[in-house]
């Protein structure tokens, strides 16, 4: 059976604090539902620019969000299907978490592999490939010097290899590791695995992130973990690759730690950035007791708190840097209600009035 090898170093221990205090504001910032769905989207269009960009695809972010809304986007028509498909992929997380519930209780499957090997690979892959296990050997080169950085497992052992992995994570022993750390081993492990012909890497991380959203670490949906492996994509394979290469004389020796700690470190930069964007335009948590729950605001009213949080304060001459294509009038009606709300209030007289952060 697969049994994981780490050490839970110092350095984990401080990125897994910097995530569970990251989440905690992200789950409790006041303001959040009124832009849940805003920031939902934003993070698939960065799940899916960066997952497929990591593995050569060259759409940037805008033409990505172009397919992804249905424009025509001048691209190789498989660059195209890849940004469609890993859509797809995320789409299936959502339904397979949906089916399962808040409940945490799960019975994860080598099929769920496949099938989502399936959705990336569609119409990229020959059918007799999609969804299908390798029954070849393969190796990874280094694109530069044709060298080989990584010979993965035997065809023949691929089938068992990922049972045991799926056996681990029906566990209880996986049901007691933290849902990051778990994540980590689980991404770790099917990419040294390489258990496809191709898609191997876009598979492994989506795998990795079903079976964090089904331990109810979801955190909303706000992040992107692909952004993070995107910004330095050869440490991230080194990384990998680094544990795979290491000499040992059985499998299950290679210590995962330098993989979890360079894992644990994307985590926790990633949920930061949410957590300031989530505070920047977010109130005092006070407000959240002094309203009795959470405020559901339209975009505006949430463009208004968050440009109060950068500048401090707001003129009727700042109307037309934030609202353009707005009359005066309709950002005044905004205002009036964020002042009944308690969330600001105004200094000054109509002509020279100055809004400010309650």
């Amino acid at each position: 059976m697969f049994i994981p090898k780490y050490t839970i170093t110092n350095r984990i221990l401080r990125d897994i604090g910097i995530v569970e205090a990251a989440r905690e504001v992200i789950m409790n910032a006041p303001l959040v539902p009124a832009w849940e769905a805003k920031f939902r989207k934003e993070a698939m269009e960065r799940t899916i620019h960066h997952g497929t960009h990591l593995e050569g695809n060259p759409l940037s972010e805008e033409e990505v969000k172009d397919v992804l809304d249905g424009e025509e986007v001048v691209a190789r028509d498989r660059d195209i299907q890849e940004i469609l498909n890993y859509r797809n992929v995320l789409r299936f997380i959502d339904e397979v978490q949906a089916q399962i519930g808040a409940s945490g209780s799960y019975s994860f499957t080598i099929e769920t592999i496949l099938e989502m090997h399936h959705l990336t690979t569609d119409k990229i892959l020959p059918e007799e490939s999609s969804g299908k296990f390798r029954v070849r050997q393969v190796v990874i080169r280094n694109t530069k010097t044709g060298q080989i950085s990584y010979t993965p497992p035997p065809a023949v052992e691929v089938p068992y290899l990922v049972e045991d992995l799926v056996n681990w994570i029906n566990s209880d022993e996986a049901k007691g590791v933290h849902p990051v750390i778990k994540t980590g081993i689980i991404h770790y492990e099917l990419a040294r695995i390489h258990p496809f012909v191709d898609g191997n890497g876009r598979v492994a991380r989506a795998v990795a992130t079903l079976v964090m959203f089904l331990d109810n670490y979801d955190i909303r949906k706000f992040f992107s973990f692909e952004e993070y492996f995107d910004e330095k994509p050869m440490e991230y394979y080194l990384t990998l690759q680094s544990v795979s290469n290491q000499l040992v004389l059985d499998t299950h020796e290679r210590d995962l730690s330098p993989w979890l700690e360079y894992f644990t470190e994307g985590v926790a930069i990633e949920l930061n950035r949410v957590k300031e964007k989530v505070q920047r335009i977010s109130v005092d948590v006070k407000v959240k007791d002094k309203l009795g729950g959470q405020v559901m605001l339209n975009e505006r009213q949430m463009l208004i708190m968050e440009y109060l949080h950068r500048h401090k304060g707001m003129s009727n001459k700042d109307f037309r840097k934030i609202f353009p294509d707005f009359s005066d009038d309709t950002v005044l009606r905004e205002l009036k209600f964020l002042r009944q709300k308690g969330l600001i209030k105004k200094s000054g007289g109509t002509k020279k009035a100055i809004y400010i952060l309650k």
